[in-house]
């Protein structure tokens, strides 16, 4: 029993076992087989590279030899190319030192012969500085035998030839520019005389009064308290906001304001008018009113400006120059207003400019511009013709009438026709009777000083500033001053009057020359 429960226990095993044995044996004789495939194919695809490789050996051999061999006949080229370049450059360079030896014997043979001229020259020379020397000996004994003979040195000699000279020039330069003048002026003193004549003629301003100050009547002395205010609040607000000085003396029923801006000086006339018959006056009111009066005269200074323009005939200005036009409205210039001012040498410039087959239109735009520069001469620094001319050429004016506006008076040189017309008619338009007022001291001041630089000129006896200081005649000495001269005089004074005097118009300058023989009878 026991032995078959072994059995039956061992045979299982027994089985287990030689299963395992027979699987192994088989198993490592099918992976042999399967080893000995791999090595076989492997070996063949050894082989199979080792074939390719040495084909690619080969290929690459063949290449390399075939790379070496154009190389080597790119070089042989190349080289080959360069010896012949060699080659031509040695010959030029053969062709070049034969032609330098030849220049080498040619300048030897010209310096051959310079040294012969040299050696000639030099012997020359020496002969001429000889001849030279006993000229110089000649002439020295011939300048002290000169000497002896007129009393004079050769010094004194020259000088004397160099004043005759200078004065029998000055005599013809005289002469010549007299009868120059003289041909000019029958020429054009017709002409002249009848288109100013005809220019005046067709135009007439209006005298208006030069003003500092402007003047607002009260309507009672009660009014002057209010307008001062408490403590003076009301006439320092006045004051702030328009920038004028507000007068409250002992004149009865009037308030005095002075500014030398007239823009300014008019917005607070206006606005003292408002605020006197509005009755209502404190400082908030105040500047309510001075605003709203700076919008009419700033609407009022644009309308002028448009009218003028319109007036005048001219188009396409600038939105600011029309405003610096229509500020001239409020500015005056010798007690003239320059607004009218300005039409009046516009017109004037378009009358002359008609006469002479000008551009009528350009020549009143330039004379309408002239002094726009006044409009702001107290907020820039500069003279008003100078300053107009920038203005003119900011806003996009043609050159002609930029520079008619900076030369008319003489600030800059005067390079076209338009730019005399417009100095010209300036000159007339100032100089006309009733155009202008000077105080009294200025003008005897004028006069003084015109017979004082007539009077500082060698010659001059007598000098007469007439015609309110338009002429001044001078009277010279005969004896010292010819016909001749009195002309270059004449022009020497006024050329001396331009400069140094400010004057509207023009001063005509009279020389005046006279022989007097004076005989009694006993």
């Amino acid at each position: 029993m026991q032995i078959s429960v072994l059995l039956f226990i061992l045979v299982p095993i027994v089985a287990c076992g030689l299963g395992s044995l027979v699987g192994y044996v088989v198993h490592k004789k099918l992976g042999e087989a399967r080893l000995e495939s791999a090595e076989k194919t492997a070996e063949k695809i050894i082989e199979e590279a080792k074939k390719k490789a040495e084909m690619m050996e080969k290929e690459a051999q063949l290449q390399a030899k075939g790379i070496l061999y154009q190389t080597k006949a790119d070089f042989d080229k190349e080289m080959a190319d360069k010896r012949d370049a060699l080659q031509r450059l040695e010959k030029r360079f053969l062709q070049k030192e034969e032609n330098i030896d030849k220049k080498v014997d040619i300048l030897d043979a010209k310096e051959s012969e310079i040294n012969k001229k040299e050696a000639i020259l030099a012997e020359k020379e020496k002969s001429v500085k000889e001849q030279d020397k006993k000229y110089q000996e000649l002439v020295a004994e011939e300048k002290t035998r000169l000497e002896k003979i007129a009393h004079i040195t050769s010094e004194e000699a020259k000088k004397l030839l160099v004043e005759r000279m200078e004065n029998e020039a000055r005599h013809e330069a005289a002469k010549k520019i007299k009868g120059i003048e003289e041909e000019l002026k029958e020429q054009a003193a017709k002409k002249a005389k009848e288109i100013i004549s005809l220019a005046v003629q067709r135009y007439a301003g209006e005298y208006v009064m030069e003003k500092t100050v402007s003047l607002v009547n009260l309507p009672n002395e009660e009014m002057k308290g209010r307008i001062i205010g408490r403590e003076g609040r009301n006439i320092r607000a006045l004051e702030a906001a328009t920038g004028v000085d507000l007068i409250i003396d002992d004149t009865p029923e009037a308030v005095i304001i002075s500014g030398f801006n007239p823009v300014r000086r008019e917005v607070a006339r206006k606005a003292l008018e408002k605020l006197i018959s509005d009755g209502r006056i404190h400082p908030t009111r105040i500047e309510e009113i001075v605003a709203k009066v700076e919008q009419e005269v700033e609407a009022s200074i644009k309308e002028a400006g448009e009218q003028a323009a319109f007036d005048v005939g001219v188009h396409g200005l600038h939105p600011e120059v029309i405003k610096m036009i229509g500020k001239l409205k409020y500015r005056t210039s010798f007690a003239q207003n320059v607004y009218q001012h300005s039409l009046e040498v516009a017109f004037l410039c378009g009358i002359m400019a008609s006469e002479l087959n000008l551009n009528v239109k350009q020549a009143k735009r330039a004379g309408l511009l002239h002094d726009i520069g006044k409009a702001v001469d107290h907020e820039v620094e500069g003279v008003h013709a100078t300053i107009g001319a920038d203005l003119a050429k900011k806003y996009g004016e043609s050159p002609e009438v930029v520079n008619a506006i900076g030369g008319h008076h003489d600030e800059a040189d005067l390079n076209n026709i338009l730019a005399v017309l417009v100095q010209a008619a300036d000159a007339l338009s100032g100089a006309r009777p009733g155009a202008r007022r000077e105080m009294l001291e200025t003008y005897v001041k004028r006069l003084e000083d015109l017979e004082k630089i007539a009077n500082s000129f060698s010659g001059v006896e007598k000098s007469y500033a007439i015609q309110a200081g338009r002429e001044v005649r001078i009277i010279v000495q005969n004896e010292q001053v010819s016909d001749a001269e009195a002309l270059m005089l004449s022009k020497d004074i006024a050329r001396k009057v331009e400069k140094e005097l400010h004057y509207p118009g023009q001063i005509k300058v009279t020389v005046i020359r006279e022989t007097r023989a004076v005989e009694y009878a006993k």
